[in-house]
């Protein structure tokens, strides 16, 4: 009996589509299996609803470099699939229009997620099956046989995991890829969130929920020694804080607080020198003369961050700001260049923008994304151990992935 299908692909995400996408312009009968009643809610999401399509990053040894985890295992699949390769797909092919940010992001200029779903879904519609949840991967001396599912067993003679990670576990990605690796004798990572917001100790970030910063310094420091620093931009939750500079480095504060308590300190005026910026602070009090101190740092600071640094340097909010102690103004200093937060802990899945952890890449080929240990089976995207940082490059390992296996 010869088999019903050459590839079936489990999961509709970013790294399965691709899959699908090109396994089909292999020549290839496909079956696309989505658990889900639609396509791509993960993508949908991404970017805040914008998609944010890839890194514009030219450069392959560049590209591997920015990777927080394994970034060298996806060296072949970025030299086979670039990001050049992805803008001429979705810029040519899809004909979707595309625009770079800052930081090199790369958008739809529509800044609409839907429109790269709808042309996505075009190109498989036909082989896709809603609403199937894969319950068991049937598996012969290291070949798989099929998978049965709610909707009967199916047979190919390749088969893809591309389920994703853990992270929004809202979009059905709920870790349920990694059991049937396991159940097929494969390593799983530990998973964790990553890419998370994080909670700090101090109630007072709640008056500043919704402020963003940009360009400033955090430096991390534990048991009183700096352990690493960021640079660039950062946003005040209802909780503690977020944006690129935080959830990109907060799986690494995370494995911090596993030892020991983490303090991060956050340089307001990276570009000014403490000698320069004290003289800033009295030109700007000089000039303000018998204006209350509160009304006098709007050159300074953003208008909701006033209230809070001068409740920290301790001073009286309608003294004069020409009359302002030396204390008070070596307060201010300090506050501005080491504004302090102690961190309780970091977001959970219901928040991480991706997983850290997943099938290990010793057990993957990265030439092929082709299983070590079952003959006919394949991994693509973020259910492998690897991930990047904030910017397009977690949706880009998943086109290069997929495309590997689709066309492996």
């Amino acid at each position: 009996m010869s088999n019903q299908y050459q590839k079936i692909i489990i999961g509709a995400g970013p790294a399965g589509l691709f899959t699908a996408i090109f396994a089909k312009r292999n020549g290839e009968k496909i079956l696309l299996i989505e658990k889900n009643n639609s396509i791509g809610k993960k993508l949908a999401i991404t970017g805040k609803g914008r998609c944010n399509i890839t890194n514009n990053t030219d450069d392959l040894k560049t590209l591997v470099s920015s990777y927080k985890k394994n970034g060298k295992f996806l060296y072949h699949a970025f030299s086979e699939f670039s990001v050049e390769d992805t803008l001429k797909f979705f810029n040519e092919e899809l004909g979707i229009k595309t625009k770079v940010e800052r930081g090199n992001r790369v958008f739809p200029e529509s800044d609409d997620a839907y429109e790269i779903i709808e042309k996505m879904y075009a190109l498989v519609k036909d082989d896709i099956l809603f609403n199937c949840d894969v319950q068991e991967i049937l598996n012969e001396e290291n070949h798989i046989t099929g998978i049965k599912t709610n909707k009967g067993i199916f047979t190919a003679d390749k088969y893809v995991i591309a389920t994703g990670g853990k992270s929004y576990p809202l979009t059905g990605s709920n870790g349920d890829g990694y059991e049937l690796a396991k159940s097929l004798g494969h390593k799983i990572i530990e998973p964790k969130p990553a890419l998370v917001p994080m909670t700090t100790k101090e109630p007072w970030v709640k008056d500043l929920a919704g402020l963003g910063l940009k360009n400033i310094r955090m430096d991390i420091y534990q048991n009183g020694k700096k352990i690493f620093s960021k640079f660039g931009e950062l946003l005040f939750t209802h909780t503690g804080i977020s944006g690129p500079i935080v959830i990109d480095c907060a799986r690494e504060i995370g494995d911090l607080l596993e030892n020991a308590p983490v303090k991060v300190l956050i340089d307001l005026k990276p570009a000014l020198t403490y000698p320069t910026l004290k003289e800033r602070i009295n030109k700007d009090l000089t000039e303000a003369k018998n204006k209350a101190i509160k009304n006098s740092l709007g050159e300074l600071l953003p208008s909701s961050l006033i209230p809070v640094i001068i409740k920290l340097a301790k001073i009286n909010p309608d003294e004069k700001a020409s009359q302002l102690s030396k204390d008070s103004k070596n307060s201010l200093l300090h506050i501005l260049k080491e504004l302090t937060l102690n961190i309780s802990e970091i977001g959970d899945w219901n928040n991480a923008i991706v997983t850290d952890g997943g099938v290990d890449i010793k057990e993957i080929d990265p030439n092929t994304m082709k299983s070590k240990i079952i003959e006919n089976l394949y991994f693509a995207g973020e259910i492998i151990d690897v991930y990047g940082p904030t910017g397009g490059y977690n949706l880009q390992l998943c086109w290069s992935t997929g495309y590997l296996a689709g066309i492996s």
